[in-house]
């Protein structure tokens, strides 16, 4: 197992300049931890590990600090450290840090840099954020800093099965599971909640939200105390544990012979679940729920709607504090092709809208970043802004499922960018989504961000050394929506490669660059989903052209795209506010990224650019094979400034994106020359 890539952004390589070994090591003799928090446990753990590998030193654990002699103290406001008490005052309480956030002061005078916080985990939080600053290089003689995180829940979703299996997994297996059992050494898990704490998530939802059948008994005393040990790891770094619950289970661990959500029986099974939940996790984060969606059980079944069905869990878990996460990925996927009217990219809408207002307040509805599927290129899902009276939080992809699949480059964070500061109109101009998801702009009560993890048990985590960048950028991203795409890259890179700037700045160009490349190489315009079926990776046209799953394109001799207008079309365009829904649904103003996902147009329409549909389709092709070739290049420049193993990993899958680029070229473009009959303005190789 290669040590760099398994230690991710938390290797700590020793510092190698004179000046800054002297910088750092004047406030490094000792540490002042004087509280017992199993949280503050682990941060002392972690400042202790940070400093000595970067200093090469010893770094003793003291309870107070010797005067004239530099030290890091780290507690909360009122854990009774007499050095955080120095260093802050009584400004500490007034310093508005929250649950979560953490100040971290440089104090001359006293020799101290303090890191306070009103509870444990910002005293984590705020030691990950020290490290940081020094291992990216920054100074922190004159530190002044106070934090908070923008969203209270920042969430991962494991989608891993107990099989040991991944759904959409591109990094080998689960660490959590094996052959139907849960597994004994959970180092690995530990591992990955350090992780997960140090980019500032602080949930995760350990199994897939396709509950299968063993799954469905970890809520039972089957599981739960292997249950409970994951538990107790994901705790020590202040990350609640959420579990993927299978709505029929009553019925299927043979106990009941309904899931009636109004039913007095399963509303008592449900409550006793619960219960016995939290004898054995008392922390326990609360449920995560796909239903009545693609083939998983839900209150449909009964002609029960999604507030019934949300609302049952959420009686069960209201006494423990617990939460009901229910996602809103509800579609017909059993579609009939020919039928122009039916538009899955309405459906969340359709289905959630009228049921504004009676959810219960512990019932938070996950709502995917666009209407579709995690696409490479789609709109902004009209959800948000339209739900006041509800509870939303966020749900992106990091598994790269049609972004390439690790095997190819594609930085996710400038994605999440446009999402998050796309404007929903929804209380006027300047109603942008990332106030509806950290509850701002509605006074939510629970709100936030989810997102489907991309580590498996290959010795990078990640497959792709470079995607860890999407993990890492996500947790930072949900920490704070404000950072920007570059300097997150910025910051994963040193963290990750060290402080050769010839390095920083080729890994920082090819992540930011890695996106609209894809995009460029693969479905053009908005259209989407030309892919491979089932697996996704790799081109297909017409792979779901003729299917049940409603991801058309509609491709003919004269032209492409979905009419969604309202006039002609789907109305999907009528789902969002003005002045978006006139934006989208009029074919002047609509984006051209966008064209194809709003209106069916013939293949000679000029775009905004200038240049008709077709000639775009065939030039962003061309172009994206090109800049491939360029990525490959430019990463082999990096040859002896980067470890041999990485280096050779990552060489190989730029490699394999090259190749793979062309293919996608060949075949969009031979497609639609022989669709349209319209040539190449020049006259390029098309088969």
């Amino acid at each position: 197992m290669s040590t760099i890539g398994y230690e991710a952004w938390l290797r700590y390589p020793q510092l190698t300049d004179v000046l800054r070994i002297e910088a750092v090591s004047r406030w490094s003799g000792c540490m002042i931890v004087t509280e017992a928090s199993e949280v503050i446990a682990t941060a002392a753990a972690e400042l202790k590990r940070g400093l000595e590998r970067m200093l090469g030193v010893t770094l003793a654990a003291r309870s107070s600090c010797d005067s004239g002699s530099g030290c890091i103290a780290i507690g909360t406001f009122s854990g009774g450290n007499e050095s955080i008490a120095r260093v802050f005052g009584d400004s500490g309480a007034q310093l508005d840090t929250g649950a979560e956030g953490f100040a971290i002061r440089t104090d001359a005078e006293s020799g101290i840099i303090a890191i306070g916080a009103e509870q444990p985990a910002g005293v984590l939080y705020g030691v990950f954020h020290l490290l940081r600053l020094i291992a990216t290089g920054a100074s922190i003689d004159e530190l002044d800093i106070v934090e908070r995180p923008v969203n209270t829940i920042r969430m991962i979703n494991q989608w891993d099965n107990i099989d040991g299996s991944v759904e959409r997994g591109y990094a080998g297996q689960s660490i959590f599971y094996e052959n139907n059992t849960i597994k004994s050494d959970l180092t690995r898990v530990e591992d990955y909640a350090r992780l997960l704490a140090s980019s500032g998530l602080n949930a995760i939802a350990i199994n897939n939200v396709n509950v299968h059948h063993h799954e469905t008994y970890f809520i039972t005393e089957r599981f739960l105390p292997d249950i409970a040990r994951i538990a107790g790891i994901f705790r020590r770094y202040a990350i609640k544990l959420f579990l993927s619950v299978n709505y029929a289970s009553p019925i299927e661990t043979g106990e009941l012979t309904t899931a009636d959500p109004l039913d007095a029986d399963v509303k008592a099974w449900w409550k006793a679940k619960a219960d016995e939940l939290y004898k054995v996790i008392p922390d326990f984060g609360g449920f995560l729920v796909k239903a009545d969606s693609e083939n998983r059980p839900g209150p449909f079944t009964y002609g029960r709607d999604h507030a019934d069905g949300s609302n049952m869990l959420a009686e069960a878990l209201l006494p423990h504090g617990g939460l009901v996460i229910w996602r809103c990925f509800v579609y017909n996927c059993k579609q009939d092709w020919r039928d122009r009217k039916t538009d899955r990219a309405r459906a969340a809408y359709d289905h959630f809208k009228p049921l504004d207002g009676r959810f219960m307040d512990n019932v938070i509805l996950q709502i995917k970043n666009g209407p579709m599927d995690f696409q490479v290129r789609e709109p902004v899902s009209p959800l948000f802004g339209a739900l006041p009276a509800t509870n939303c939080m966020m749900e992106f992809q990091i598994a790269q499922e049609y972004t390439g699949q690790a095997r190819h480059l594609c930085y996710l964070v400038p994605q999440w960018k446009e999402v998050l500061d796309f404007d929903t109109y929804a209380k006027g101009e300047g109603s942008y989504v990332k106030q509806v998801v950290d509850g701002s702009m509605f006074g939510y009560k629970h709100s936030g961000f989810a997102a489907v993890s991309n580590i498996g048990d290959n010795a990078n985590w990640t497959g792709h050394p470079l995607t860890q960048a999407n993990l890492y950028g996500y947790g930072r991203l949900a920490w704070n929506p404000e950072l920007s795409a570059a300097a997150i890259a910025e910051e994963w890179t040193r963290l990750t490669f060290g402080s050769d700037e010839h390095v920083v700045s080729t890994v920082v160009s090819l992540l930011m660059g890695s996106w609209s490349i894809y995009e460029s190489y693969t479905a053009p315009l908005g259209v989407g989903w030309m892919v491979s079926p089932n697996h996704h990776y790799g081109p297909d046209v017409d792979g779901y052209e003729y299917s049940k799953w409603g991801t058309y394109h509609f491709s003919d001799c004269k032209g492409m795209g979905v009419d969604r207008t309202l006039a002609t079309g789907t109305g999907y365009a009528g789902q969002y506010r003005e002045p978006n829904a006139s934006i989208y649904g009029t074919l002047e103003s609509c984006p051209d990224e966008l064209l194809l996902f709003f209106h069916h147009v013939p293949y000679t329409h000029v775009l905004h650019s200038g240049k008709t549909v077709i000639q775009h389709i065939y030039d962003t092709h061309f172009e994206g094979v090109e800049q491939a070739e360029q990525m490959l290049r430019s990463w082999n420049e990096l040859e002896g400034r980067i470890d041999t193993e990485t280096f050779k990993l990552a060489g190989d899958r730029f490699a394999e994106q090259a190749e793979h680029a062309k293919e996608w070229r060949d075949r969009i473009n031979t497609y639609y020359l022989r669709k349209s009959g319209i040539s190449d303005a020049l006259d390029r190789t098309i088969y």
